[in-house]
């Protein structure tokens, strides 16, 4: 999330909130960053996000850099619009997720600016359980998480009063167990020793090429992906390996891997189910 400097509302009408919504949809395609739930207030914003590509603090940058540009064109005056350190904490997956979607959706009920969620204009509760894909948050997963639209209301009730777990670490603030907070420190300790010592490129933090994963996997495999035969045990394991690798390496949406003829014949829920079992290594 990022504040303004003192206090000072700037998302002051709905052009403003529209023209920062404009910017946020631009970057997250250009620097590959996923969103899965927003909301706008009128000094500052929060956003729910998965840093894909490596690039957070670029994305943040130009983000508030051009939306800094924007209001003192409008508005007038000098000097920075938003405070100099955007603040951001690390989230548990699953319940830790859903416990921090909540708490976003919930922000213009705990300032009282409106009596329900559903009333306020500007975040993502309305992004979901629409029956189509959102081109700004990556809505299925989070429809996913909560599986029916019943129980995301449900948690939009009964956590109206939720306090998020927040811990202080060496390295920021975490939202998790202990065992997910000691694994986070551990694996920061890991790379900022790897950093002292070889630098990571700017490329290396980019997703990758699709066609290029793909040439990668064929030749790691010994086999093209139009002669896997998913009629049988060892071609569905490469149907999932390649999945993770879509997802992670080249930064698809499920929504564009089920387009492809190796995924065709699955149903867009199953796909996270997959990617899960596949990475934990339990196909």
């Amino acid at each position: 999330m990022n504040r303004s400097i003192r206090g000072e509302k700037i998302f002051f009408d709905n052009k403003a909130g529209a023209y920062f919504m404009m910017l946020l949809e631009e970057k997250i395609g250009l620097l590959k960053q996923r969103i899965l739930a927003y909301c706008l207030m009128d000094s500052h914003y929060h956003l729910i996000m998965q840093n894909t590509s490596g690039r957070l603090s670029d994305f943040m940058r130009q983000l508030n850099g051009q939306y800094g540009m924007y209001f003192r064109k409008r508005v007038g005056g000098a000097g920075y619009v938003f405070q100099s350190r955007f603040k951001s904490t690390l989230i548990q997956e699953d319940r830790y997720l859903e416990m921090a979607i909540i708490y976003v959706l919930l922000n213009p009920v705990r300032k009282k600016l409106v009596a329900s969620p559903w009333d306020y204009e500007w975040s993502s509760v309305r992004e979901y359980f629409t029956g189509r894909d959102s081109s700004l948050v990556d809505n299925r997963f989070v429809e996913e998480l909560f599986q029916t639209e019943i129980n995301l209301k449900q948690r939009l009730t009964e956590w109206a009063n939720i306090e998020l777990p927040v811990s202080d670490t060496r390295m920021g603030e975490v939202i998790g167990d202990s065992a997910f907070i000691d694994f986070a420190v551990r694996k920061f300790n890991r790379r900022k020793g790897a950093e002292t010592s070889d630098k990571v490129t700017m490329d290396d933090r980019k997703f990758q090429d699709v066609a290029q994963v793909i040439e990668h996997f064929e030749i790691s495999k010994g086999i093209k992906i139009d002669e896997i035969d998913i009629g049988n045990h060892q071609g569905k394991a490469l149907r999932a390996e390649l999945l993770v690798l879509l997802k992670d390496k080249a930064g698809l949406k499920y929504s564009d891997i089920v387009a492809s003829p190796l995924y065709s014949s699955l149903k867009y829920s199953s796909l996270g189910k997959l990617y899960r079992r596949a990475k934990d290594g339990t196909y």
